[in-house]
């Protein structure tokens, strides 16, 4: 066909895996007056999940005190296994499944349908749009409702992720043109992938933000995915709620850990089990030691270097339990990804690990019990923090556009699993936080773009805690976090509403911007220059070897009469100028264009420095964006860490 620029094989895609809206300050009550309540609660807002399907008879989900679903609505509702019409409701006014690649022994176990086999997709809906449910836990933990962001919201669902196969790029496809078709507001997707989803364009041209997770490869540099400029990329962060674990040594000396640990499995009736130090826990380590019934301490100084804690307790907890163990201590730089499991279990410190193990060696019969997790709120938890796992900048595929764009809560959450709630952790989580926001913003500016949306988001973000202290980020070690962990910061949606200047983007610069950086289009400047100049509310120079200068234009959506100063926190070893630093606006000038400067103070090879420039009316607006500079001497070589 003429029309077709290129063509993409087929491959799979991965899922990236409600205290949290009290936290971001989205208060239930009727009487407040936050994004919540100026949103109407996303009543009658659509939000499409491309996911792993849906639950339909979680209570989240239920309808009750619903209308119709809205005139413009054109879905449908594509029955299965264990899928019927009923199953739609006037909360899930539609769903589709798309597994048309697959063999019947392939889906067999799964649901050929939209139920949700996984649970990821019920996990993410809820959070974005799930009613508010009273008197929930898991297991006595985190006690009180949960419920979506935008909690009047309907939900239209796109099953394209099927269990141990993964999620198919061209369901994805189909998925996001039958959204678009279909009438959707939003759509969200905790899905990653090496390559990226260019479609997502069609939609953002026709006015729908598309929020994304940014993947789960973290601490690890340039493991960021999803980085079109024109999608929502979203990091996760911890938040004030931690659940920690005692730990109780023969000797009766007291260690905290943190632990999802809901049941106790003690060997004696004092609740004491035998302790043992299993270094590393690795099956060979495992088989020269008797851990039947016992709890093993996982702490090996030698190789920390090595460890990734998402994936590392996984294998020692599957290594243990398959040695007979009855639970672990696990060791690690992290401890804030806690897994709910009902054995005894505690994340710890080296701290804590080398105080167990200095007591192991000091007895002959060493006992442990390890209590039930409890969990604790307030500003006494360090939060927010961006967690381990949750993956970084720069940005590998458009250098010159810095990822993510913002972080929201993603560890820990509480959501619709089947017709329970269950914690889970990841960007997948945080994604649908940004969903069920954007869901907000689009009831209040319904004529807002997704640029515009996006610009609100991150312009309006926090980079400290309600202390004022800077935001942390969790890597090795823990730092100061800065925009490769985080984009433009902690969303802070109560400023979203009104963030005095936004920095738009018409869809025709995203499709100049593509067809320039595929090489489709003769008509460009430089490939670097075009990602240099796109109006995104943030700026990221790759190649500093003197001066470089950008451009932006920022449209007054405030009061009118307002002059703006530009207040700049240069990066390291950099200049920056802002040519005019002062922007009046009033009725008839609505829309200014401004450059900024940047120039090299110091030779250095390949090193990002971190800045910002804020706009401020001196009262009420404060309009931030990120600034990351590279200076570079010589092209052929750049440390990008």
């Amino acid at each position: 066909m003429p029309d077709v620029i290129s063509v993409t094989p087929n491959h799979k895609s991965e899922v990236h895996t409600t205290h949290s809206w009290d936290f971001l300050g989205l208060d239930y009550n009727s009487q407040s007056n936050t994004l919540l309540q100026k949103g109407n609660y996303g009543e009658d807002i659509i939000i499409g999940v491309i996911d792993s399907g849906i639950w339909p008879e979680s209570k989240s989900f239920d309808d009750t005190g619903y209308g119709p679903p809205p005139a413009r609505w054109k879905g449908i509702c594509q029955t299965g296994d264990f899928f019927d019409a009923s199953n739609c409701s006037n909360k899930i006014i539609g769903a589709r499944w798309y597994a048309s690649e697959y063999s019947s022994e392939q889906l067999e176990g799964e649901y050929v349908s939209p139920r949700d086999k996984m649970g990821h997709g019920t996990h993410c809906a809820s959070t974005a749009a799930g009613n508010l449910v009273s008197n929930t836990s898991f297991h006595g933990l985190a006690a009180g409702s949960v419920r979506g962001g935008a909690p009047r919201a309907r939900l239209a669902i796109y099953k394209v992720c099927w269990a141990n196969l993964g999620c198919s790029r061209a369901g994805i496809l189909a998925a996001i043109d039958h959204a678009i078709d279909d009438g959707v507001d939003v759509i969200s997707m905790s899905i990653g992938s090496p390559t990226e989803f260019l479609e997502t364009l069609h939609a953002i041209a026709k006015g729908i933000p598309v929020v994304f997770a940014a993947g789960n490869n973290g601490p690890a540099p340039q493991s960021i995915q999803n980085n079109m400029p024109w999608v929502i990329s979203v990091a996760a962060t911890t938040m004030d709620r931690s659940f920690p674990t005692v730990i109780t040594l023969g000797n009766k000396q007291r260690l905290v850990g943190q632990s999802i640990f809901y049941e106790t499995q003690q060997s004696n009736t004092n609740g004491f089990t035998m302790l043992v130090y299993g270094e590393s826990c690795d099956n060979i380590t495992l088989t020269k030691l008797n851990i039947t019934d016992k709890i093993v301490l996982c702490y090996s100084p030698t190789t920390i270097a090595e460890i990734l804690p998402r994936k590392n307790f996984a294998e020692a907890l599957t290594d243990v339990l398959i040695a007979g163990g009855r639970g672990l201590i696990y060791a690690q730089y992290t401890v804030n990804i806690p897994l709910q499991l009902e054995i005894p279990y505690a994340l710890v410190d080296f701290e804590i690990a080398n105080e167990i193990s200095s007591y192991i060696s000091s007895t002959s019969n060493p006992l442990v019990k390890i209590s039930p997790a409890y969990n604790t709120v307030g500003d006494h938890v360090l939060a927010p923090k961006v967690a381990a796992f949750s993956s970084r900048g720069p940005n590998p595929t458009f250098t010159g556009i810095l990822k993510p764009d913002i972080a929201a809560p993603g560890v820990s959450i509480l959501a619709a699993k089947k017709e329970g709630y269950e914690f889970d952790s990841g960007t997948s989580m945080a994604c649908p936080h940004v969903a069920g926001i954007v869901a907000l913003i689009k009831s209040i500016h319904p004529d807002w773009s997704p640029a515009a949306i996006k610009s609100a988001i991150v312009t309006t973000a926090s980079v400290v805690d309600a202390y004022g202290v800077q935001i942390k980020a969790e890597a090795t070690p823990r730092k100061i976090a800065d925009p490769f962990d985080y984009g433009g910061g902690h969303i802070d949606p109560n400023k979203i509403v009104d963030p005095g200047l936004i920095y738009d983007i018409n869809p025709n610069d995203y499709t100049k911007f593509l067809n320039c950086t595929l090489g489709l289009s003769d008509e460009c400047d430089s490939y670097v220059d075009q990602q240099y100049q796109l109006n995104a509310p943030s700026i990221a120079i790759t190649d500093l070897k003197d001066i470089v200068s950008v451009w932006r234009t920022v449209t007054n959506v405030g009061p009118c009469n307002l002059i703006y100063k530009a207040f700049v926190q240069p990066p390291a070893g950099v200049s920056v100028f802002v040519e005019p630093n002062l922007l009046s606006f009033d009725n008839n000038n609505k829309v200014k264009t401004f450059k900024v400067t940047f120039v090299a103070n110091r030779k250095v090879q390949g090193d990002y420095t971190f800045g910002s420039l804020t706009w401020s009316d001196g009262s009420n607006h404060s309009v931030r964006i990120p600034l990351a500079i590279r200076t570079i001497i010589q092209d052929f070589y750049a440390d990008t860490a």
